[in-house]
């Protein structure tokens, strides 16, 4: 008897506290719910915030390495919000840090800045029209991803005070994505390392998130750099070592080789030092090389051959070579736990309503680059999207294609991508095409949906601790079981901050006359003059 009612008694005490655990989870729910509709309508309020800072970056349209104007911009209003700025990380002058809060979680929160060469365009256009001939612009719409980050950085900071939740946010820029030229530094230097889970973002034509293995491939970025011996072209050619005649041979050399490589590798190069004029046997020659792969050995097979190569044709041409290391990413693996989160907000959220405008634009600019009928998904490629992706998991295989350097943060803490739906379907990539939606209400309107799904996912990683305990689970037994990071960045490797500098310093002067004033115009639109959608090029 005594022990029946012994048992009796622990049962109940199990059920009571199963039911306060569960009352307490309820709330928990409850509370975070309504705390994600409030911020929903916050971020709803501030589309001309949003429409500023995007503008505004676009107008800036600066390379790798020189993005400082756009660092100031984005740290003064980052500093107005009351995050503390530590300015010129891992050597990089227009790369910062951004920090607020205390205490964990402690989630990083990132977007790249730079754009493209000779990508320069008036948005809103459907035709070729640059803002300043041969100067970069946003041909990638990196203008749009830091501006989503601030603005629900804002305001889930506005909720945490209020609501006194702890956790820190640390907000930082992708400088010199297109070079892939920072990320692996952050690593080696150790910003990241007390950080539990980084959301990044990148523009899109969709909504979407993704986990696993995303099918894209690493790279190492290489510049070889010969030193011969110059002489009088027609007086005395043979008094001369020429660097040119090595880099031409390794390029024959190294094209005769892709025959014999996988068929997922991409390699490519550029002369970036021919020599000076004809009548000169060059002294001195470079050129640089992306070389990418699927897998992290395979990147270093290629980067060893090609390091042979130099080598040897050095050997032939009686030259010297040295290299020098510009960039680096790994391919890509993305979280599971906090993609799952995420997507759940981007099925709350929906895409942006698309008024008419916005697809004539998108449709008249499809037509102009001649955009395929579908994607290399089979999805139809008509106008803007108007259905959300799905979640997408770990790819079964790839060919290969391109590289980002959020991986080297991807193989280090769990790390998720955002992608918003601020440019359109169908576009080359890395072109002038790909800036002219990039200042207009679709960019505006694919910010602001992102910056919800932001905000609610930080909402939820805040109040619910088994997410980011997932997600860690995910990132030690699956992600990280087999495959071990390891850098190519060594610690002696210096970040490549000479790049672009005198680009920038031939089209400053001239891209300052086109920066954004917003105290005297309401859009960029409106300052270019440009009424939305402008089909056809207007005669004069």
């Amino acid at each position: 008897m005594r022990l029946t009612i012994i048992c009796i008694l622990n049962t109940a005490v199990m059920l009571f506290c199963f039911n306060a655990a569960a009352q307490k989870q309820s709330s928990t729910i409850s509370k975070t719910s309504i705390l994600k509709k409030e911020i929903i309508t916050a971020v709803d309020q501030k589309q001309k915030m949003a429409q500023e800072m995007v503008d505004m970056v676009f107008s800036f349209a600066e390379l790798g390495f020189q993005e400082t104007e756009t660092s100031n911009y984005l740290i003064n209003i980052l500093e107005q919000n009351g995050f503390t700025i530590e300015r010129g990380i891992s050597g990089v002058t227009t790369a910062w840090l951004a920090k607020w809060g205390s205490g964990k979680p402690f989630i990083a929160l990132g977007s790249d800045v730079d754009c493209i060469p000779k990508a320069s365009q008036k948005p809103g256009v459907a035709y070729k029209e640059p803002i300043v001939e041969g100067a970069p612009g946003h041909g990638e719409g990196h203008n749009s991803g830091l501006p989503l980050v601030i603005l629900s950085a804002i305001e889930v900071k506005k909720i945490m005070e209020r609501e006194h939740l702890s956790g820190t946010l640390m907000i930082w820029p992708g400088v010199a994505e297109e070079l892939v030229g920072t990320k692996a530094w952050y690593i080696r230097d150790g910003y990241f390392k007390n950080a539990d889970a980084c959301i990044f973002t990148h523009v899109g034509n969709n909504l979407g998130a993704s986990w696993g293995d995303s099918g894209n491939n690493g790279l190492v970025s290489v510049e070889f750099t010969f030193e011969g011996s110059s002489a009088h072209s027609a007086g005395a050619p043979w008094r001369g070592k020429s660097a040119l005649d090595a880099v031409e041979l390794m390029n024959v050399t190294w094209n005769f080789k892709r025959e014999h490589l996988k068929p997922t590798q991409r390699s490519h190069y550029v002369i970036t030092d021919g020599g000076d004029q004809p009548n000169v046997v060059p002294s001195r020659a470079a050129v640089w090389y992306y070389l990418r792969e699927r897998t992290y050995e395979d990147i270093k097979a290629m980067y060893d051959d090609a390091i042979k190569i130099a080598t040897s044709v050095a050997d032939m041409t009686g030259t010297k070579v040295s290299h020098r290391l510009l960039g680096t990413a790994w391919p890509g693996h993305f979280n599971k736990s906090i993609a799952q989160a995420m997507y759940k907000n981007i099925q709350t959220t929906g895409l942006p309503i698309w008024d008419s405008s916005d697809q004539q634009l998108a449709r008249a600019v499809q037509k102009l680059v001649n955009a395929p009928k579908k994607d290399q998904l089979g999805r139809s490629i008509n106008g803007l999207a108007t259905k959300l992706d799905t979640l997408n998991g770990p790819v079964l295989f790839s060919w290969g294609a391109g590289s980002d350097d959020i991986a080297d943060i991807g193989w280090n803490i769990p790390t998720v991508v955002l992608r918003f739906p601020s440019n359109i379907p169908g576009t080359p990539g890395h072109n002038w095409a790909d800036a002219i939606a990039m200042a207009t209400p679709i960019a505006h309107k694919g910010v602001i949906a992102g910056a919800k799904v932001l905000s609610t996912t930080l909402l939820d990683m805040l109040t619910d601790t088994t997410i980011i305990a997932d997600a860690w689970d995910y990132f030690k037994n699956v992600q990280t079981k087999e495959v071990k990071y390891i850098p190519f960045v060594e610690s002696t490797t210096m970040p490549a901050i000479h790049l672009n500098k005198g680009i920038m310093e031939k089209f400053r002067p001239e891209l300052k006359k086109h920066y954004y004033d917003p105290s005297k115009y309401k859009t960029y639109l409106e300052q270019l003059g440009i009424k939305y959608p402008e089909l056809e090029k207007r005669g004069f």
